[in-house]
């Protein structure tokens, strides 16, 4: 969906963020928040205090973009409210930004090849 193609990271903060804040905020909210840097091409992701928002930041090497989504008669699932910042795959964010339930989404497992014998 966002980042350079390939594996990305994907940080979500599981406090809500004041909404209000712009690409500026959200890039300090980044450092304070995550203590990462946010040039460093994952994706993080806010909601808001009602969860029918999200904001997702990611620098794309050329810039800085924030994508803000509201869904329109439902709200996002969202790991219970509390301090910290967890990791999802792309795929789930991939879910979570269509509004379904992301925490479904699980990783195929490797399979062995049958071994002719």
């Amino acid at each position: 969906m966002l980042g350079q193609g390939g594996a990305v990271k994907v940080y979500v903060a599981m406090r809500p963020v004041d909404f209000r804040k712009g690409i500026d905020g959200l890039a300090l909210a980044v450092q304070e928040m995550f203590g990462l840097d946010p040039f460093c091409g994952a994706v993080f992701v806010f909601r808001a205090k009602r969860a029918d928002r999200i904001k997702l930041l990611v620098w794309d090497q050329t810039g800085m973009v924030l994508v803000h989504k509201r869904l329109e008669g439902g709200k996002f699932v969202w790991p219970q409210v509390r301090d910290g910042v967890m990791r999802i795959s792309s795929a789930q964010l991939a879910a979570l930004f269509e509004g379904l339930d992301w925490r479904l989404v699980r990783p195929e497992r490797a399979r062995r090849p049958l071994v002719a014998g």
